[in-house]
């Protein structure tokens, strides 16, 4: 998304409206931190240290990612059925699946997760999802971060990640404790307190000349002091954010372990949300996007579209788990989940795509995963066993946020987070 500049060459700002201020995430270009190292240089109270729960992250795959190309139920032979050019073939065949556990395997672009598979750091979790007939991106989404189907949707008017943020204290100094790495705040932290859109945590500063720079900061905090709120303060909010963004150094963040990040807007998101997690300063959860699955026409599972998705999802979460896995072994207070809207038909289509579905499949990946396994009640591509054509949904994914928010984030209230919703343990923690 273009975000206009709200650039000023001097300190008069009569001129500027104060909601653009808020609406535009006053960013711009940036002179680079000078600091010599990329931890912070700020102090925060006593009592702000390491959190005692894990701070959370959550990759949303805008666009309904194919779960069954990327986590292939190759021992279904039904798949070859459904989808006869399509598929992932089994392992052993050329561009074969990688086998994870006799039944299911990753499509060969995944090959990076391998490794903390095996390390037993990441599970899938098949068939789940959230019941509800629309195929619709718009509402998917929508009622997947609002975490309740669309007939329930006037019981809720905000997210589910802001849900829990207003369940539970700070961790931290409660300046800034969520974060959608994004031009605009994704749906599921909106409602949250001191959440805030940073699309480029590296440079989330008021755009202009940086000689001018304090005395616009200082106009536009007195014009909205006078605001009542929401409005002051969400300006005081997007200013502790600028100020905590520009304690750490991201330019000379250096990833553990030899990490190498791929060199996208995916993968650098993901880099600055290590070095976030890392810098301690109370952010407890963070959002990332990666779109671009809507892949209709020329799926390319093995060469084209999705295998680039792919690679470029596998090789960003690798980078970020091996980055996590340091000396003070942050994989241990961090927990990521990657999910869709929905998955796609179980068969292809004539333009060798694949449509809209419904059940897919989530990663999880962190320290404390039960990790090494595909979590599965699996219904079978059998055609009597498809849901309107579509891979059933037999797990709710609620069921594997809920416990999460349990086991790992200190949750006390989940019928305020997911109203309605009865959580079954899927043993996705341990």
């Amino acid at each position: 998304m273009n975000h206009e500049n709200c650039e000023h060459t001097n300190a008069d700002q009569h001129g500027l409206d104060r909601r653009q201020f808020l609406g535009r995430s006053v960013i711009g270009a940036t002179a680079a931190l000078t600091a010599p190292a990329w931890l912070p240089r700020v102090s925060f109270a006593a009592g702000a240290g390491p959190s005692p729960r894990d701070t959370l992250v959550v990759i949303f795959l805008r666009g309904g990612a194919d779960g069954m190309t990327f986590c292939a139920p190759y021992g279904d032979g039904e798949l070859y059925n459904r989808r006869p050019t399509l598929a992932i073939r089994p392992p052993g065949q050329a561009n074969g699946a990688i086998n994870l556990d006799g039944f299911f395997g990753l499509a060969p672009a995944m090959a990076p997760l391998l490794t903390p598979y095996q390390a037993g750091n990441l599970a899938f979790v098949h068939a789940s999802g959230l019941s509800d007939p629309s195929r619709s991106h718009f509402d998917m989404q929508k009622w997947m971060e609002f975490g309740v189907p669309g007939a329930q949707a006037t019981t809720v008017s905000n997210g589910w990640l802001g849900r829990y943020l207003q369940t539970i204290a700070p961790s931290g100094p409660g300046l800034l404790r969520g974060i959608g790495i994004a031009s605009i705040l994704p749906r599921g932290l909106s409602g949250g307190p001191a959440v805030q859109a940073v699309p480029n945590p590296a440079a989330f500063v008021i755009s202009g000349s940086t000689s001018t720079a304090a005395a616009r900061r200082a106009a536009i905090a007195a014009a909205y002091a006078q605001e009542p709120d929401p409005m002051s303060s969400a300006a005081a909010n997007t200013f502790a954010a600028m100020d905590l963004m520009a304690s750490i150094n991201f330019t000379t963040y250096v990833p553990a372990n030899g990490a190498v990040y791929p060199a996208t807007t995916f993968g650098t998101a993901l880099r600055n949300a290590a070095a976030i997690i890392k810098a301690q300063i109370g952010v407890e959860v963070i959002e990332v996007d990666l779109g671009g699955w809507d892949l209709h026409n020329q799926l390319g599972p093995t060469t084209g579209a999705m295998a680039t998705l792919m690679g470029e999802l596998a090789g960003a979460m690798r980078a970020f788990h091996d980055d996590l896995n340091d000396v003070n072994q942050t994989l241990n207070r961090v927990t990521t989940v990657a999910l869709s809207e929905f998955g796609r038909r179980a068969s292809e289509n004539g333009s060798f795509g694949i449509d809209h579905g419904h059940g897919n499949a989530m990663i999880v990946m962190g320290g404390h995963v039960n990790g090494g396994q595909v979590i599965r009640v699996w219904p079978g591509l059998a055609l009597p066993n498809l849901d309107n054509g579509d891979l059933a949904i037999t797990i709710d994914y609620r069921d594997i946020l809920s416990e999460i928010l349990v086991d790992r984030m200190a949750c006390t209230s989940l019928p305020a987070v997911f109203p309605g919703w009865t959580m079954t343990n899927r043993g996705i923690t341990n």
